[in-house]
């Protein structure tokens, strides 16, 4: 009897590193980026329904100092037409963002985004106040729209 539990205990401890192995392989996949669009939507609704995104918050991290500020970042891709209706309410001017996701928690997303993309930019969708600002680019061949937002959420 003490031999099969000395043998059950080694299988369980044989077994933990190959589980421990493959919980931090999915936890990295996860802490990549998110792919939700639905908090974006909440946080941008002028710009609509979101059909794909990639982004990051500065709140999804092992960091063990917590901001009570909340920054998001990413990319996001407009529904069809959206794009055309904003450039009809909005003036735009061709302008790229000034860095490439520079801050810790933005890594992920270098590189990402649309190919050879051609941003434009509406001072007037942006938002900037005592506490929060959004800045928004948008790329016309993708339909896709690169934010980075302090405080979205008001």
């Amino acid at each position: 009897m003490e031999r099969r539990k000395l043998m059950g205990i080694g299988a369980a401890l044989a077994v933990l590193p190959a589980w421990w192995a493959l919980r931090q392989v999915t936890n990295e996949a996860k802490r990549d980026w998110r792919t939700d669009t639905a908090p974006l939507e909440r946080a941008f609704p002028l710009l609509g329904v979101l059909t794909d995104a990639k982004w990051v918050s500065s709140r999804d991290n092992d960091r063990d100092v917590p901001s009570p500020e909340l920054v998001i970042s990413g990319f996001a891709r407009l529904a069809p037409g959206k794009l055309a209706e904003l450039a009809a309410a909005h003036a735009f001017v061709s302008e790229e963002p000034a860095d490439d996701f520079s801050s810790w928690f933005e890594k992920p997303l270098r590189g990402q985004g649309p190919e050879n993309p051609q941003w434009i930019r509406s001072h007037g969708l942006d938002r900037d106040g005592n506490g929060y600002s959004t800045t928004l680019w948008f790329d016309r061949r993708s339909d896709t729209v690169r934010f980075r937002a302090l405080n979205p959420y008001g």
